[in-house]
């Protein structure tokens, strides 16, 4: 199986028409805003956001995909433009390594949203974002081994044609990236959204070969979500719903489901809720690819939320069962003047 991989990856990364890479992907795509949409930047109930999450998928083949990232965002100019407003600016990093490292990827992004209010008290906003962001990318070709090494004893000991063969290749580009977000809600207590978002807009050039007819396809992705409470005269029971669809050329990602969430606190205490959450999404990958259960914390400014990918694909037999596990944590400076929370997107 280890050998069959490297022979995909080799295909993907070295051969121009056949296939086409796709993004990472996080199976909390609500946990990490600034791979979503750029829109999203600034889009939280806080001064400050720091966020980070781990992804670990398919550990049985090799480490298959080892993604983490670290964002943060906030507001700028609160006093400066029209209340209900808001204008956010981010920077998000991200390091995707595939194949125990064979492949690895490392991002660097810069983005900035406004957020328009389309009412006196701001429970419905209108908003764009622009991101642009710096790859690079490094090929191990001393891990490889190419069919042309192949000799009659069944060993690698012959050398290759291939320009990648025996050393590290790099590449590197630039991007950009843009988004759109409507937020509303009816009463203040409950929230929707919906979101669209293009990614890869330069469609650059990504070969480790110097071929230039391959460029990076754009993934373009619609978002939505809804949250609210199971009783008008108690806000301590909610139910949040969100999904996406993605595509990226031929590769199609889609999620739908939701999660239950509990005050823990007392009334006393409800500026700073410890709230627990439990859930399931499930992905559609082209075919039934995962179920996904979720159990997340809210624990004063920090959420914590933790899922597992329980593989049903036709993978299953080569993960041996085993999918991804993915960890996230989220820090969020409040503001200090105890106004009422704006409704926000938060699945």
């Amino acid at each position: 199986m280890r050998r069959i991989f490297y022979v995909l990856l080799c295909i993907t990364c070295l051969s121009p028409g056949i296939s086409r890479a796709q993004d990472p992907q996080f199976s909390q795509f609500f946990a990490s805003p600034l791979t979503l949409n750029p829109a999203l930047t600034g889009k939280f109930n806080g001064t400050l956001r720091v966020a980070g999450n781990y992804r670990n998928q398919w550990p049985q083949i090799n480490n298959a995909f080892v993604t983490s990232t670290i964002s943060v965002d906030g507001n700028i100019l609160a006093n400066k433009i029209n209340a209900g407003d808001a204008w956010g600016v981010g920077l998000m990093a991200m390091s995707d390594r595939t194949a125990n490292g064979i492949l690895t990827s490392n991002y660097i992004a810069i983005s900035t949203a406004y957020q328009k209010a389309l009412d006196e008290n701001g429970w419905n906003q209108i908003g764009i974002g622009f991101q642009g962001s710096y790859a690079n990318k490094r090929l191990d070709g001393t891990q490889l081994n190419f069919e042309d090494q192949l000799d009659q004893q069944g060993g690698w000991s012959l050398p290759s044609s291939e320009l990648v063969s025996g050393h590290q290749v790099n590449l590197s580009y630039f991007d950009l990236n843009v988004g759109v977000l409507y937020n509303g809600s009816t009463d203040g207590n409950n929230n929707y959204y919906l979101g669209a978002s293009a990614y890869h807009i330069l469609q650059p050039t990504e070969s480790f070969t110097g071929n230039n007819l391959y460029t990076l396809s754009p993934r373009f992705t619609v978002h939505g979500g809804y949250s609210f409470p199971l009783s008008q005269s108690n806000n301590n029971n909610f139910i949040h719903l969100s999904g996406l669809y993605s595509r990226q050329a031929n590769a199609v990602d889609a999620m739908l489901g939701g999660a239950w969430s509990y005050n823990l606190t007392s009334e006393e205490e409800n500026r700073n809720p410890t709230n627990l959450y439990l859930g399931v999404w499930a992905r559609f990958s082209n075919l039934t690819d995962a179920i996904i259960p979720y159990v997340g914390l809210d624990i004063g400014s920090f959420t914590i939320g933790m899922s597992y990918d329980v593989n049903v694909s036709s993978l299953k037999p080569a993960s041996q069962g085993q999918g991804g596990f993915e960890i996230s944590l989220i820090y969020i400076k409040k503001p200090s003047d105890g106004r009422k929370p704006i409704p926000c997107p938060k699945f």
